[in-house]
């Protein structure tokens, strides 16, 4: 990082002033002259301008105005200054130069107060750094250059030169100066002593004929300047005096003929930095169209630098700027460089051997193509890029200050000079092309002020003061803008600072002062601006804005005074701006900011809050504060009131010193219900918890709720509240109070935190015999009323127990607990009388144990009493201490919570190493004798468990499995890789008969799965697993064996056998059908043959009809052409006459006919509806959409503003409009097939429908919602798409279609046509239209046509309108 704080000072020390009194005192004139800026030179030339009357000095009129000619041939003694003319001829406003400035707003804005106003929104910049720059116009200056076009025929002004003077070349050979009053021609390179106005010099032979000079620089000599000319070359040029005679010698730095050079920079030292050992080398830089170089003049002429450019815009300007700044505590020079859009800085610097060594320090890189790069301090830099826009940049961060436009300048370019258009343009084009953008001549820079020269004007930029740029703010009423740039002075963060000096406690000093008065001004105006009438809320939104803001800076200057008076009387002024300032107050008290408040704030503080109902607020408020200065008894009354019991404590314990007291209050509100034995409220168990917090942070010396005790009372509030918990009986006991009221309270209320607060507070204590005698005094007292009393559960007394086996287990453990009391608690524990809470008294009991209470029983006794009780863990921790893992496993298995673990812990014991052989052996042989229990339970696990532990005694298990479904489930987990064992099966050395005797089994319990798992077996012989298949006759599984051993005749035989046996069985239901149904028909038939004709039997029509029953029943079945055959080929009707069997026939074909018409007909309606249905739905879904609004439903936004936002707009079928992405946030998007679809989001809420299913959702009203246009551009399918849609043959209903088309069904459903004809047909029973019919009767018929909502849908509904 550099290092410029003490060069900054000193530059700011020596350099030019913005002020005028400081302006005065940085440049001087001639002694004659009085000392004035360059703004007063340009005021006084406006005043002289002004006083000059014509008729008042009778001046007399000149009829013809002398020409350029003549007065260039005049000679010196007789030459004269023009006549000031009148400053109205310049075509630009005459604003004064302070307030005509060019901020960041706007720079035609900037004279426009209301304007000002107007705009809302500042860049970001000018929000943070204000205007930097002050833009002015020189009025007089101005006026003089185009007076002197005007009267004199100057020209237009083409150069400008700044230092103790200025002076303004004209295109015309004119050199106006200004300071001196003098007007100089200049035809040609003349020196001039401006102090006599005398000609010096006359210089014809510094540079090549028919070119022009574009540079002409002095170096710190006076006696050595550079000038460059327009053929691209650089010449060196000495003054000397010899015998009076003034001469000059040209010499040729640099031809053109190498490489045109368009910029040269000397570098030049402040009257300060002269004996800075760089100044001896007379530096000059260089820079080409290709390349910069650094050279030194003195003591010789050497090349130190040389940095090609690259590839860069041709038309891009070289730029070269010098300036000294501190680097690393060493003062410098650096040279910037630039073309195009990257500044590159070289930092120069002399060794101790006198070489110079030019270092490339970090670039810069830009947005913009740059015409000029000027210092004007060494922190900051200005630039002017192609579009005449000022960027004022912090050099060391980069950052951007502000930006200007000076297009208003109308900047003078050097084009004609680099063009050589004086001189017949014998320039490259490469030059040309550069002088486009050339401005070198047209901005100077001197004493941190720069000069831009325009066509009619000049205008001088400087860094406003730090004062200046918070009043500039101030002026636009950017008054929070103005804080937070004054703060960045206080806090010496700010870029571009100007007027500060001194140490940095007079620094913030000064700025503290100026917030001050800001702040009060602020103040004023936050109450002047309160909207008088309207809503009490508009009212606090403006006091919210603004209050906080003089809240934060008063506390960041540390002015409490301030705030708590002045500011706080003036806010009290209204009751809102004091409500919200004390509001203001609560983020800083909270944070520890703000700890000493007044009391009158104070209380106000409280009543507020209390007046506002935000009682949690006053209590987190209270435990923050210095509470002395309060009413301390009404603050606990109200904290008791409102429960505030945080609060109440904290007032207590920092108010009066008094720790007991709170207790005691809140002990009285939680014991009457816990030794009642009723449930305690919400309310009660907060205020138990907070007192066990308390009593833990005063034992452990902590204040409460934050903070710590002061060191001389924690001793004294440790003994108090010990002596308070072992109080026999409290202070206001009744007669019926059991004793140690406080300990038994608490063990009610939480047993185990309550212990827990008392094991942490043993932590402590530490070679304190008073603390010892406590800690042997709580355990009896805990032991007396838990061991003594019914009313604890085993929880809390496996608590307490636990609690003190982790006591006792200490090694410095000085307690005394009598071993009976384990005794008894572990008969209390296993009671084998009382089943309730098992596994809460086998988890005290193993607490206990774990926490090193097993060292106070007898392990026998233990043991045996666990068993009994069935506390299984604690067997199996007591088996685990004697290394008896086999037995372990019983207890897993006769636990039913954890007898799925019992594969873990096996496999843990056989493979994690520790265990040694034998103990892994019994392991092993217990689980072999609960094989058949650990099949049973988790087939893969037992499977897996052997074949990861014992592959090669599979056979012995398999042996122990007598259970055959038991074994068929082992084996298929071991053997069937689908059931998903993770097992490497290459170890795995299975014989052959294991695996036939697995395929047996699965042939045995699950023969439908017997190919797809031969597909994934291996190790079976084919010879014998085709006899294992065939004995269970599985002729597909066997087929496929045989194929599989390469007999495919075989298996073709197989199942062709198969294929017979299936038909004829098929065959053989059929002929059992006409077996059954004949017999009946033949026995319905046979009384009318033996009736004869002429004999009618006396019961044929109730035959015939009972024949006609059998006919129609038995068509369902057989087909029609059977049965007249059957009939045709019986030897009774075979031989009569066919008259006799008409009435059959004849019946038969009505039948026939009335099936096809009633199938025809009802194909007919259908097709009819679908064509009717898809017809409307086309309809609807093509037709246009009127939107009933044109905004979102959802937003509420016009669709026309989202639009640029390039959102859909999805409009529905009933009228409602959204954008694409509101409605996507309301969820109201499925996925089908890939494809988005949208559902109304307004219908769907207000018919309370869910989201869609994937096919349909239920829509209610009638209303079709699914149906949309997106208003964008239509979605190309990808060839994937195509390919489907292609593959597929049959037309697809849209989902949409789907459901608008079962709303339509829905919607004009009616009776079923079927069942209609079917009534009609059995409402004619006795008509010969259905001859095999029966007749219907008796009180269950019931007619759809009785219905009473029946109704007939004889033509198409008319299309619904939206």
């Amino acid at each position: 990082m550099e290092n410029e704080p003490d060069h900054e000072t000193m530059e700011q020390s020596f350099g030019a002033k913005t002020t005028e009194e400081e302006l005065n005192k940085s440049f001087s004139l001639e002694a004659s002259l009085s000392k004035f800026s360059y703004i007063d030179l340009d005021k006084e030339l406006e005043f002289k301008n002004d006083m000059i009357d014509d008729k008042e000095f009778d001046i007399p009129q000149v009829d013809t105005p002398p020409t350029l000619e003549s007065i260039l041939n005049e000679t010196d003694d007789e030459e004269e200054s023009f006549v000031l003319e009148d400053p109205t001829l310049l075509n630009i406003d005459t604003v004064d130069s302070h307030s005509y400035d060019t901020s960041s707003v706007a720079s035609s804005d900037s004279g426009d107060r209301t304007n000002l106003k107007r705009k809302k929104k500042l860049p970001d910049n000018f929000s943070l750094h204000g205007s930097v720059m002050r833009h002015s116009l020189l009025k007089g200056i101005s006026a003089q250059i185009v007076s002197a076009a005007d009267k004199v025929d100057a020209g237009l002004p083409t150069a400008i030169a700044v230092s103790s003077l200025i002076a303004v070349g004209t295109s015309h050979g004119l050199a106006l100066i200004f300071g001196k009053i003098l007007t100089i021609k200049i035809p040609l390179i003349t020196m001039w002593d401006l102090a006599s106005g005398k000609l010096l010099r006359s210089i014809t032979d510094a540079h090549p004929p028919g070119t022009a000079i574009l540079h002409i620089k002095f170096t710190d000599d006076p006696t050595l300047a550079i000038c460059n000319d327009s053929g691209g070359s650089v010449f060196e040029l000495t003054f000397k005096r010899v015998m009076g005679v003034r001469t000059c010698e040209s010499r040729c730095l640099f031809s053109g003929s190498k490489g045109e050079v368009c910029c040269i920079e000397p570098l030049h030292s402040k009257p300060e930095l002269k004996d800075h050992p760089i100044t001896q080398f007379s530096l000059l830089a260089m820079a080409s169209l290709t390349k910069i170089l650094v050279i030194g003049l003195k003591p010789s002429l050497k090349v130190w630098m040389t940095f090609p450019y690259g590839r860069l815009d041709p038309s891009s300007v070289p730029l070269l700027a010098w300036h000294f700044v501190a680097v690393h505590n060493y003062v410098n020079p650096i040279l910037a460089f630039c073309r195009g859009d990257v500044v590159h800085f070289l930092l120069v610097k002399r060794d101790e051997s006198g070489a110079i060594h030019v270092t490339k320090q970090k670039h810069l890189h830009l947005y913009y193509d740059l015409i000029n790069f000027t210092w004007i301090n060494s922190r900051t830099v200005v630039l002017l890029d192609s579009v005449e826009k000022l960027h004022v940049i912090d050099r060391q961060t980069q950052e951007e200050l502000e930006t200007v436009e000076i297009s208003e300048v109308q900047l003078v370019y050097n084009s004609s000079h680099f063009k050589s258009l004086a001189t017949g343009g014998n320039v490259s084009q490469a030059l040309a092309l550069v002088g486009e953008k050339a401005c070198y001549q047209s901005i100077s820079s001197y004493g941190g002020q720069i000069f831009y020269l325009g066509t009619k004007s000049v205008y001088v930029m400087m860094l406003r003061s730090w004062r200046e740029r918070v009043d500039h703010l101030l002026k636009q009423d950017c008054l929070t803008e103005a804080l937070a740039l004054a703060w960045s002075f206080h806090e010496g963060k700010a870029k571009a600072v100007v007027g500060l000096s001194g140490d940095a406690s007079k620094r913030k000093a000064v700025v503290a002062d100026r917030m001050v008065e800001i702040l009060f001004h602020y103040t004023d105006r936050a109450l002047k601006k309160c909207p008088d009438q309207g809503k009490i809320q508009v009212m606090e939104q403006h006091f919210q804005d603004m209050v906080p803001i003089i809240v934060d800076y008063c506390l960041l200057l540390q002015r409490k005074d301030l705030l708590f008076s002045q500011m706080y009387d003036k806010l009290s002024e209204n009751s809102v701006a004091k409500g919200v300032f004390l509001e203001c107050l609560e983020p800083y008290i909270l944070s520890d900011k703000l700890v000493g408040i007044t009391p009158q704030v104070m209380k106000d503080l409280i009543i507020h809050f209390q007046d506002k109902k935000l009682m949690e607020n006053v209590e987190a408020l209270i435990v923050h504060m210095d509470i002395t200065s309060l009413d301390i008894q009404q603050v606990v009354l109200m904290c008791w009131e409102n429960h505030l019991y945080d609060a109440m404590i904290y007032v207590y314990n920092r108010g009066m010193n008094e720790f007991i007291s709170p207790m005691e209050k809140l002990f009285k509100v939680i014991a009457p219900p816990l030794n009642a034995g009723k449930t305690l409220t919400d309310e009660q168990v907060v205020m138990g918890n907070k007192l066990l917090v308390y009593i833990s942070c005063c034992l452990a010396g902590r204040a409460y709720p934050l903070g710590d005790i002061p060191e001389d009372l924690v001793p004294l509030v440790k003994n108090q509240v010990f002596e308070f918990l072992i109080r026999l009986h409290s202070a206001e006991a009744s007669p019926e109070e059991e004793i140690y009221p406080y300990v038994r309270t608490l063990l009610h209320f939480d047993t185990r935190e309550f212990l827990n607060v008392l094991a942490l507070t043993f932590e402590d204590f530490k070679n304190d015999k008073q603390a010892v005698e406590y800690q042997q005094r709580i355990v009896d007292i805990l032991l007396k009323v838990m061991v003594e009393n019914s009313d604890f559960t085993p929880s809390q007394v496996g608590c307490l127990f636990t609690f003190l086996a982790r006591q006792l287990a200490k090694p410095d453990n000085t307690l005394f607990v009598n071993r009976t009391l384990f005794d008894q608690v572990l008969e209390f524990l296993c009671s084998p009388d009382d089943d309730s809470r098992h596994s809460e008294r086998q988890q005290v009991l193993l607490e206990l144990l774990q926490a090193g209470g097993i060292v106070q029983f007898e392990e026998s006794r233990l043991i045996r009493m666990a068993e009994k009780a069935e506390f299984y863990q604690i067997c199996e921790f007591m088996y685990e201490r004697e290394h008896q893992y086999d037995r372990i496993i019983d207890c897993y298995l006769r636990d039913p919570l954890r007898e799925e673990d019992v594969f873990n812990y096996i496999h843990n014991i056989l493979s994690i190493p520790g265990h040694s052989a034998e103990e892994k052996q019994s392991v092993w042989q217990k689980a072999m004798d609960h094989i058949e229990e650990l099949v049973s339970l988790k087939p893969c696990k037992a499977a897996e468990l052997v074949a990861t532990h014992f592959s090669g005694q599979i056979e012995t298990v398999i042996k122990k499995l007598q259970n055959q479904v038991l074994l068929f489930k082992f084996l298929r987990s071991l053997l069937d890789p689908r059931e998903g064992i993770h097992i490497n099966p290459e170890p795995l050395q299975i014989s052959p008969h294991i695996t036939e005797q697995f395929i047996e089994l699965l042939c045995q319990f699950n023969p439908n799965q017997v190919i797809e798992t031969l597909q994934v077996l291996e190790c079976y012989r084919l010879e014998e697993t085709i006899q294992i298949t065939q004995k269970y006759q599985l002729h597909e599984v066997t087929a496929y064996l045989l194929e599989k051993k390469g007999d495919v005749h075989g298996a073709f035989l197989i199942m062709l056998e198969r294929l017979q046996s299936k038909l004829q069985e098929i065959t053989h239901e059929g002929e059992s059908c006409t077996a059954l149904w004949f017999p009946l028909l033949e026995a319905m038939m046979a009384p009318q043959k033996l009736s004869s004709s002429a004999v009618p039997h006396p019961h044929s029509e109730a035959l015939k009809s009972l024949t006609m029953q059998v006919l129609n029943s038995m068509a369902a079945f057989i087909a029609l052409p059977s049965i007249l055959q059957r009939i045709l080929q019986d030897p009774v009707y075979g031989r009569g006459k066919l008259g006799e069997i008409q009435g059959l026939i004849l019946g038969m074909l009505e039948t026939f006919n009335y099936e096809q018409t009633l199938l025809e007909t009802t194909t007919s309606l259908l097709n009819q509806d679908l064509h009717w249905s898809l017809c409307n739905l086309r309809a609807s879904v093509t037709k246009g959409l009127n939107p009933k609004q044109d905004y979102c439903s959802v937003c509420l936004q016009q669709y026309k503003r989202r639009q640029e936002m390039a959102d859909e707009i999805i409009v529905f079928s009933c009228g409602h409009l959204y954008h694409s992405f509101c409605l996507q946030n309301k969820e109201c998007t499925i996925e089908i097939e890939g494809q988005t679809r949208w559902t109304c989001y307004k219908c769907s809420s207000s018919n309370k429908v869910g989201k869609l299913t994937e096919n349909s959702s239920e829509i209610k009203k009638g209303r079709i919602t699914t149906s949309q246009v997106k208003m964008s551009p239509p979605c190309h399918p990808s060839k994937g798409d195509h390919v489907a849609k292609k593959a597929t043959s049959e037309p697809v209903l849209d989902p949409q279609q789907i459901q608008a088309f079962d709303q339509l069904c829905r919607l004009y459903r009616g009776s079923s046509r079927l069942a209609l004809l079917t009534e009609l047909s059995q409402s004619r029973g006795s008509d010969s239209y259905r001859p095999f019919s029966g007749s219907q009767s008796g009180p269950a018929f019931s007619s759809i046509f009785q219905n009473e909502n029946f109704q007939l849908h004889l033509i198409p509904p008319p299309a619904t309108e939206d």
